[in-house]
């Protein structure tokens, strides 16, 4: 199966910091190339993957002030849908922008919707409902005015969090700077109950920040120290007696939640949203409804058995299992909408149909060959485009190179197998007075299907 595999360009995937989109991409990347599958990702130029890596914009937007959002946004996303009917599967998580680009391909599209950043891009949702594969990563994000293939909740790299059985003296907020992560509540609730706050995470609103965090910073009670690299992830998690996440909005998913539980450290979250799918309440952490509920939670935190925190993250929350659940739908998918174009071996596109003749593009992945077969009512000319091809007529070879052709007579048997390493892309003239595919004996096939 040949995934492509749309990931944001606001930061490199995987992100050096922040970046939680492009670190699961990142994640099912690797994931899937682990599992033998064949995958393109559509990346910034300083992506680090196993894959095969198409790139257009050299840096994150996020990281490079002088590129410019929508432009480069827009080049990302055309290069991969004029590309489009290569592949078995595009997998989008770029969120609804290019679900209007599906026109230009027949490749089924799968959207990831990683949250609904405001109600007012439903519409788009809407519009390509039916037509796209949509996967939420939570229940509680589901619209119920869409339909979803499946729920999969995000996992995380298990391995780079070190559990600790014992947690430190210090609480610790870990996200965006922003109203809607409740950054200012983290601070009264750590000022109420006498306890050191560190915060990490990206100023998403400076007005914010100015107002309500900054005056608030001293560097001993309250410490900020902006956006944590993996490893400063890892030892501010595991040392921490517990997670502030005291949302004002309705949580998609919650990474840091599940890192933190990952370390062993317990979280207290305002039941809102993914929480309740995510922190089991009374035994990873606690789910309140307000500051005050928060500080209550503080003093039960010694009731939480760490290693519980670790386990249910190994049970629910792994990359592995992410990887294996999204390989069960694109294996749905693809089965639903098998199409008569896209064969084992590669796929054709027809370019004319008339009752004298047919022309295909016919594009052969490497590594692989049609069927040695034969017609009784047609013959057929191919002429190579691009790439290394070996035609084999009549049981002898014959090399052909970008504008070679050769004429494969009425009866004769014949076959074409890519011998580089990129696709080979030929057209093939069809001429006679029948053109149907039950005029293809096969003696030879490498996918079972000989006559």
């Amino acid at each position: 199966m040949r995934i492509a595999m749309l990931s944001p360009i606001a930061w490199r995937t995987p992100p050096r910091r922040y970046g939680p989109w492009e670190n699961v991409v990142s994640l099912l990347t690797e994931g899937l190339v682990e599992r033998g599958f064949d995958v393109t990702l559509f990346a910034t130029a300083d992506s680090q993957t196993k894959a095969k890596l198409v790139a257009v914009c050299p840096r994150g937007y996020e990281e490079d002030k002088t590129i410019l959002p929508k432009v480069w946004e827009a080049l990302h996303i055309s290069e991969l849908f004029e590309h489009g009917d290569e592949f078995d599967l595009i997998h989008n998580n770029f969120d609804y922008l290019p679900l209007t680009y599906m026109a230009m391909t027949t490749t089924p599209v799968l959207t990831t919707i990683h949250g609904f950043s405001s109600p007012k891009i439903l519409p788009v949702y809407k519009k390509y409902n039916g037509r796209a594969f949509y996967v939420a990563i939570s229940n509680a994000d589901r619209s119920p005015e869409l339909d979803y293939i499946a729920t999969i909740y995000h996992g995380i790299n298990i391995n780079q969090f070190t559990f600790k059985p014992k947690g430190g003296d210090y609480l610790l907020f870990f996200g965006r700077i922003h109203h809607d992560k409740g950054t200012r509540e983290a601070i009264e609730i750590a000022k109420r109950v006498g306890m050191k706050l560190i915060l990490a995470g990206i100023i998403q609103d400076e007005s914010y920040f100015k107002k309500y965090v900054e005056p608030e910073i001293d560097n001993e009670k309250v410490i900020f120290i902006g956006s944590a690299d993996p490893e400063q992830r890892d030892r501010l998690l595991g040392g921490a007696y517990a997670l502030l996440h005291p949302i004002n909005f309705d949580e998609p998913f919650g990474l840091s939640v599940v890192e933190a539980m990952a370390c062993g450290t317990p979280v207290i979250a305002n039941r809102r949203g993914s929480m309740p799918e995510i922190v089991v309440d009374g035994e990873t952490g606690f789910l309140v409804s307000d500051v005050d509920s928060a500080v209550a939670a503080i003093a039960k935190i010694p009731q939480i058995d760490r290693r519980r925190c670790r386990r249910v993250v190994e049970e629910k929350f792994t990359a592995d299992r992410m990887v294996e659940e999204y390989i069960q739908v694109y294996q749905r998918i693809v089965e639903m909408t098998q199409r008569e174009d896209h064969r084992p071996w590669g796929f054709y596109e027809i370019l004319s149909d008339e009752p004298d003749h047919k022309v295909k593009r016919i594009t052969v992945h490497p590594g692989h060959r049609l069927s040695y077969q034969r017609h009784r009512r047609r013959s057929e000319h191919w002429y190579v485009l691009k790439g290394d091809a070996v035609v084999t007529l009549d049981d002898k070879d014959y090399s052909l190179k970008p504008g070679q052709a050769i004429d494969l007579p009425a009866g004769s048997w014949h076959r074409v197998r890519n011998a580089g390493a990129g696709d080979l892309v030929l057209i093939e003239v069809q001429t006679g007075d029948y053109f149907g595919e039950d005029d293809i004996e096969r003696s030879e096939d490498d996918y079972g299907r000989v006559s």
